[in-house]
C-alpha cells in the first residue's frame, strides 16, 4: 500500500531542501527512541544507512516498523510524520550510500572509510500525517 504525500509538502523530500529526518524506534524493552538522521526519498520509501549493529540497525531487523517526522529546515511549523515497515534491507552499496547522503548534507562525497559494514534500509511508508 502507497500513500499519497500531500502536495503541498512533497518538497521536504527532495534532495535540495536537506531536511534531517528525526527516526522514532521502540527499542526491546518497550521505551521509545528518536534520532536524527540524514534520508533520501526514492519516489516511494524513505531510505536510510546505518552501520549494522547500532541501535537502528537492531531495531528495524528485529520489528521493521518506524515513524519519521520530518521538520522543514525554515519553519519548524511546517512538517510531515510517516509511519511504515521496513521493505528492504542491504548491505550491497551500503557505503555508496552513506556517500551520497554525506553529499546531500555536506556537499561532498568523501564519507570516511571506517571498520564497519553499512547498511540501507528502505521504509515503505504506511500512514502519513498530514493527509492533506
Amino acid at each position: 500500500m502507497t500513500v499519497e504525500i500531500p502536495e503541498r509538502l512533497q518538497y521536504l523530500l527532495r534532495w535540495e531542501t536537506k531536511a534531517f529526518a528525526f527516526l522514532a524506534l521502540t527499542l526491546a524493552d518497550g521505551s521509545p527512541q528518536v534520532t536524527p538522521i540524514w534520508f533520501d526519498w526514492d519516489g516511494t520509501h524513505i531510505v536510510i544507512n546505518t552501520a549494522r549493529g547500532r541501535v537502528k540497525d537492531k531495531v528495524l531487523k528485529r520489528k521493521g516498523k518506524a515513524a519519521f517526522l520530518i521538520v522543514d529546515p525554515k519553519d519548524n511549523y511546517k512538517f510531515l510524520s510517516l509511519r511504515g515497515s521496513v521493505a528492504q534491507e542491504t548491505e550491497e552499496g551500503g557505503y555508496d550510500q552513506i556517500c551520497k547522503l554525506n553529499d546531500k548534507y555536506h556537499g561532498t562525497r568523501d564519507y570516511p572509510k571506517r571498520d564497519e559494514v553499512r547498511v540501507t534500509y528502505k521504509i515503505l511508508p504506511e500512514r502519513v500525517y498530514p493527509k492533506k
